[in-house]
């Protein structure tokens, strides 16, 4: 009996990630998969595929891995299952991070799912309403125009366009994903204190990484720890060959880039960083070591350009138009930057590395802090209002607003 039970579990268990999995292969990837067959076909003159192209769900890639996590955890014993189907239901559908993330795993929020009285008092409320209008302040007041900018060059033709041009829009892009996916984590982890919810933390000032490994510790951290504890171990973690072991870390990454996009530039962005992950187990560590902190910084943080590169461009081509160009030091065309591009590339360069000096991150950690004096409360609130109608007058002025990472 006990042997059945189990058996049944497994295969429960294993019909869910299936189910799971399967859809987000056809919404997400159908069309990637068909186009590359057409390509393959072309090349021996037989007529492509006739298909009518799948339109993607918005944010499919995140509740997807959610649901995953709540049947991996029952059938590991990690918390027990929920007891109705509202509570389930209300797991699957939060609307916080329902979109965008963080990845909330189950056992993280399942005893909030049944019970929420000890988060919902007055104090969640208003440091929840300030991590929530300090999240679109990072998103409309910053990503927002750099991101603008950051169009406007990868949308012009990299092989004319000079060095600095090339890397004035990869600095733009790189803050305005920063902004624009941190801001949104805040507004998430904003909401879901307000209504009783501790979400896990998304960001941690990743640009001031000493090394890509450090990165992927402080860059949406949510999908690292989901990547590691249901891919990464269970395909063996560091417990196998050191062979081995470098092959897992790469394909879990490999995947991880294929998770971000249907494209082949996302497939070799996950490479990319894959490398530099082994190559710092094998290396890089010891030589950032013996450079010091800043120089490490610095390299770190030119190699998460190179990937920005590869992340935000839309073939591959592309990506090595614009990558020569970075490293030519040539001449070119110029594209105007404005003063107000000037002006919130230093405010996103300033707070992106300020958590370099460790007083301003541990400062950081307690104004993120749930426990407050009055005092401190009341600045919190005169704080919060003014984020919010400054990103309220400046979404209204503006008629471009993205978030791009809805699409993933």
């Amino acid at each position: 009996m006990h042997q059945s039970t189990g058996t049944k579990k497994k295969v429960l268990t294993g019909l869910s990630i299936v189910l799971n999995i399967g859809m987000l292969l056809y919404f997400k990837y159908a069309n990637f998969f068909v186009e590359n067959i057409d390509a393959v076909l072309s090349i021996f003159n037989i007529q492509p595929i006739s298909w009518t192209r799948i339109a993607l769900p918005i944010g499919i890639s995140f509740f997807s891995f959610q649901k995953m996590t709540y049947a991996v955890d029952v059938y590991r014993g990690v918390h027990k299952p929920l007891k109705s189907v509202s509570d389930l239901a209300l797991y699957i559908l939060m609307f916080p991070q329902l979109i965008a993330g963080p990845i909330v795993r189950f056992n993280e929020v399942a005893d909030q799912l049944e019970d929420r009285r000890n988060n919902e008092n007055v104090d969640n409320r208003i440091t929840g309403f300030f991590r929530f209008s300090l999240g679109l302040a990072k998103k409309v007041l910053i990503a927002n125009p750099l991101g603008a900018y950051a169009d406007s060059v990868f949308s012009a033709d990299a092989t004319f366009l000079s060095t600095p041009v090339l890397w004035i829009g990869i600095l733009a892009y790189a803050f305005q994903i920063y902004y624009d996916f941190a801001g949104y984590s805040d507004m998430a982890i904003g909401l879901g204190r307000m209504i009783g919810f501790d979400f896990v933390e998304n960001f941690n000032n990743p640009y001031i990484s000493q090394n890509i490994s450090e990165f992927w510790r402080r860059w949406h951290m949510s999908l690292g720890r989901w990547m590691r504890d249901y891919l990464y171990i269970p395909l063996g973690g560091s417990k196998v060959s050191q062979r081995r072991m470098y092959f897992n870390l790469w394909l879990v990454f490999l995947i991880s880039g294929f998770w971000h996009g249907a494209a082949w530039n996302f497939v070799v962005w996950g490479a990319f960083h894959g490398l530099f992950l082994i190559a710092d187990r094998l290396f890089l560590l010891r030589f950032y070591s013996a450079i010091g902190k800043f120089p490490s910084v610095v390299i770190t943080f030119i190699i998460t350009l190179v990937g920005w590169v590869l992340f935000r461009s839309t073939t591959m081509t592309q990506v090595w138009d614009f990558t020569a160009g970075m490293f030519s030091f040539r001449g070119g065309d110029s594209i105007f930057v404005s003063r107000e591009v000037w002006i919130t590339m230093m405010v996103a360069a300033i707070f992106g590395f300020m958590a370099y000096f460790p007083s301003f991150e541990k400062w950081q950690q307690r104004l993120f802090d749930k426990q407050h004096s009055l005092r401190t409360l009341v600045v919190l609130t005169f704080a919060s209002a003014l984020f919010f109608i400054l990103s309220l007058g400046a979404i209204t002025s503006s008629g471009f607003n993205p978030f791009i990472y809805f699409r993933f």
